[in-house]
């Protein structure tokens, strides 16, 4: 059997391995790209009538803290980015206010994918292969994507590998991170003209800082929702899309036959 190659030991330390890539990168990632995005100081309307730029703005922003849950998409291209094993490339995640969540993750330079659905206090997460082998070195990623070929990894977030995970998956994490959120200089967003966004008709905010090119997408009609927001410049290219506001988070979790209980991996290195 291929686990009996890496042993307990190898078993829980590649285990760790996807906690400790997976438990930093999402809340990070989310909030402080597109905090001092989301908190314009100053705004400026636009000629051609309507919401001004602040209005709507102030308007996005509010409904965004007022959502009890809401779908977010990540798509980062900057060079650090594609260059990195560790850091998401892409991640389609819904999250709520209770902590639960569920979505996927692809990770840069062929650093694999891995699904993650938390739901309470428990946590379930499965990479796939190309995952186990770019975190766990030589032929032992090999044998622990073998091991753990189409199972998934579960356990609680008192336990030390997944408990960063509960902030991960807390959308009342990110949105104190917008709502206090400020930014050294006073920005100037812009009205543009009228777009669609996925079949939505939107207005772009448009405003420039640090040399970075940021874009807020807004609903044209209320409830004014941000739908995408976008920043360029200095080696950053990502974009965040926002959707299904209020809608609850898939509340399906993977059955025990199909998951490996982080504990016993745990319980089995003392042992050893």
């Amino acid at each position: 059997m291929a686990g009996r190659a890496v042993g307990p030991r190898g078993l829980v330390c590649a285990v760790a391995s996807a906690g400790i890539v997976l438990t930093p990168v999402v809340t990070p990632v989310l909030a402080p790209v597109f905090v001092p995005v989301l908190v314009p100081a100053l705004a400026v309307a636009d000629d051609g009538g309507g919401p001004s730029a602040q209005q709507l703005a102030q308007e996005a922003k509010k409904n965004l803290l007022d959502a009890k849950s809401v779908r977010l998409k990540l798509t980062d291209r900057g060079a650090a980015t594609a260059a990195s094993r560790t850091q998401p490339v892409f991640m389609d995640l819904a999250l709520d206010r209770d902590g639960n969540c569920a979505g996927t993750m692809r990770m840069a330079a062929k650093g694999g994918s891995v699904e993650l659905i938390k739901r309470g206090d428990q946590v379930w997460m499965k990479p796939d292969t190309a995952f186990w082998k770019a975190q766990v070195p030589g032929s032992q990623g090999a044998a622990v994507a073998e091991l753990f070929k189409n199972r998934y990894i579960h356990g609680s977030t008192k336990d030390a590998l997944l408990k960063g995970l509960a902030d991960t998956c807390d959308l009342s994490a990110f949105q104190k991170q917008v709502d206090t959120g400020s930014s050294s200089h006073d920005k100037t967003l812009k009205k543009g003209a009228e777009t669609t966004v996925d079949g939505t008709k939107v207005v772009p905010l448009k405003g420039t800082e640090g040399g970075r090119q940021s874009v807020l997408y807004v609903t044209s009609k209320p409830p004014h929702l941000l739908v995408r927001a976008a920043q360029r410049g200095g080696g950053t290219d990502m974009t965040l899309g926002f959707s299904d506001y209020g809608k609850p988070v898939p509340s399906k979790t993977p059955p025990a036959s199909q998951s490996v209980d982080i504990g016993k991996f745990q319980q089995e290195l003392q042992n050893t």
